[in-house]
């Protein structure tokens, strides 16, 4: 059975603002949890479906500058309604080494405002929106970039790490 908790009822979150708890089941077996993060910076961003084309060029421009990343101390998480089996398959196709996690329920993008309401040739529905949070290594979020292009997200995210990391 899937781990997915979150806390906090806010969900037009700023910088500034302390960065919501969550604890999520993801790829590769793994758990991934606000709580082990603490004292680190990372990025927790959102992503609509596995496997999709905007979806997959948002993960491989990241998965490219991750060594970069982790040398540097950025820990990278994807998060997705996807169920977790959908989400290990998309991480080993495409050689994806940061961990996915699976929000099945939306308790984690409700709480950071990302289960949003969508519409499609007239249709309204429920989803998520690609969205992303920096967060320090004190759990206050540095960055929010509201519906991501997903080719440039990496370089996006490259810039305001720098310039975190730097004290800018």
């Amino acid at each position: 059975m899937p781990v997915m908790t979150a806390s906090s009822s806010k969900t037009d979150l700023q910088p500034g603002d302390r960065a919501p708890d969550f604890t999520l089941s993801a790829s590769g077996g793994r758990t991934v949890s606000s709580a082990e993060l603490k004292g680190k910076p990372y990025l927790l961003y959102f992503y609509p479906k596995a496997d999709t084309p905007g979806c997959t060029t948002q993960a491989c421009g990241l998965q490219e500058v991750l060594p970069k990343f982790e040398a540097d101390g950025l820990t990278i998480i994807g998060v997705s309604p996807d169920p977790v089996a959908k989400i290990e398959k998309f991480a080993t196709k495409y050689g994806l080494q940061f961990p996915l996690a699976s929000d099945e329920d939306h308790a984690v993008a409700e709480a950071y405002g990302t289960w949003v309401e969508k519409s499609m040739y007239g249709r309204t529905y429920m989803g998520m929106e690609r969205s992303s949070f920096l967060v320090d290594g004190q759990g206050i979020i540095r960055n929010v970039w509201r519906k991501v292009k997903p080719a440039a997200h990496a370089a996006l995210v490259a810039e305001a790490f720098r310039d975190l990391s730097s004290g800018a």
